[in-house]
């Protein structure tokens, strides 16, 4: 008895060694990214303003690292919150524990290389090597043509130093082993397609504005085959249920139906400057796409982006846009 216990004994100290050792070397050797480049990105005047157009109304990355005024449609950027980041997902939003949006205002990224935050925004691996949440849509990013990149962090670095602090990021298990595998190794992108051809740019605006992240439904976190921009995603949030529109050119279900023209006009009567973002009270009809950001983006690439849209397979959608919360009143809104 004694020497089947010293077995079991032996046996277990060889297991949790196996254990330990097995988590070192996973830790070691994930996420599995390329060291930084070693960039110097120069702020020109020029690169600075196309980085403003991108970051405020193509690839948004000051929709999610601002503050969000959520008793407006569509919840515009409170004024003097943008880049201090702060929004939480957590369960009782659907994400498997608690993901907190870094500050991205140079109080925050003033010792980060430009080298570190290209490999952030394009590969999702922080200044210390963590693994980013895709939620931080970096997988779209990494397309980012080179100059449209440099010209975003151009800008970005000239946001106004906001100093504050949130709690670090919180996976549940096993999805805290699972994001360390995510990260992409590393950024070779470079020039931008030719706005000429207007359906290929169309779909690169696409990617970079990671609009199938939203508009693809996903399960366990991965694109249902057949269903790309089809929409369906649903996200449970404290104003109610929503889910997104099908974009594909499905002409009952779809965009398909609709003009160039229409298209166009659908966003630019979001802009605030145009358009006074409409009072929402709880309960009524609201949404996270960020239509007062996108309403900035120019005529012409809009409509590049309808042009890539109306190449992709219809698909067979029809959508319940919006749930009130704790009701089960639900409103169909194309």
């Amino acid at each position: 008895m004694k020497l089947f216990l010293k077995i079991i004994g032996i046996l277990a100290g060889v297991f949790v060694i196996v254990i330990i050792t097995g988590l070192i070397y996973f830790n070691s050797a994930y996420p599995d990214v390329a060291p930084p480049p070693k960039v110097k990105i120069e702020s020109t005047s020029a690169r600075i303003e196309r980085g403003k157009y991108l970051a405020y109304h193509v690839t948004v990355c000051m929709d999610c690292h601002s503050v969000r005024d959520w008793s407006k449609f569509a919840g515009p950027i409170k004024p003097g919150t943008e880049g201090i980041g702060g929004d939480i997902f957590d369960e009782s939003v659907g994400f498997p524990g608690k993901i907190v949006v870094k500050n991205i205002t140079p109080a925050a990224l003033g010792t980060w290389s430009d080298g570190e935050i290209v490999r952030a925004i394009t590969c999702g691996a922080s200044k210390n090597g963590h693994a980013l949440f895709p939620v931080m849509p970096y997988m779209g990013y990494n397309k980012l043509g080179k100059e449209d990149l440099y010209s975003i962090i151009a800008y970005i670095k000239t946001l106004k130093p906001v100093k504050n602090h949130f709690p670090e990021t919180e996976l549940n298990f096993p999805l805290n082993f699972i994001v360390k595998t995510m990260p992409l190794k590393d950024y070779k992108t470079g020039n931008v397609p030719d706005k000429a051809n207007t359906i290929e740019y169309g779909k690169y605006l696409v990617t970079i504005a990671s609009c199938g992240d939203c508009h693809t439904k996903a399960v366990d976190g991965k694109p249902v085959a057949g269903m790309e921009l089809a929409g369906g995603q649903s996200t449970k949030t404290p104003l109610g249920t929503i889910t997104s529109a099908n974009i594909t050119p499905h002409k009952e279900t779809g965009i398909g139906s609709w003009t160039k023209e229409q298209f166009i006009q659908r966003f630019k009567s979001m802009d605030p400057s145009v358009n006074k973002p409409v009072s929402v009270k709880p309960g009524e009809f609201n949404t996270i796409m960020p239509w007062t950001l996108f309403a900035g983006m120019t005529e012409e690439d809009l409509g590049a982006i309808y042009d890539y849209l109306q190449t992709v397979k219809p698909v067979y959608n029809n959508v319940t846009r919006f749930i009130p919360p704790k009701t089960k009143l639900a409103a169909n809104i194309q």
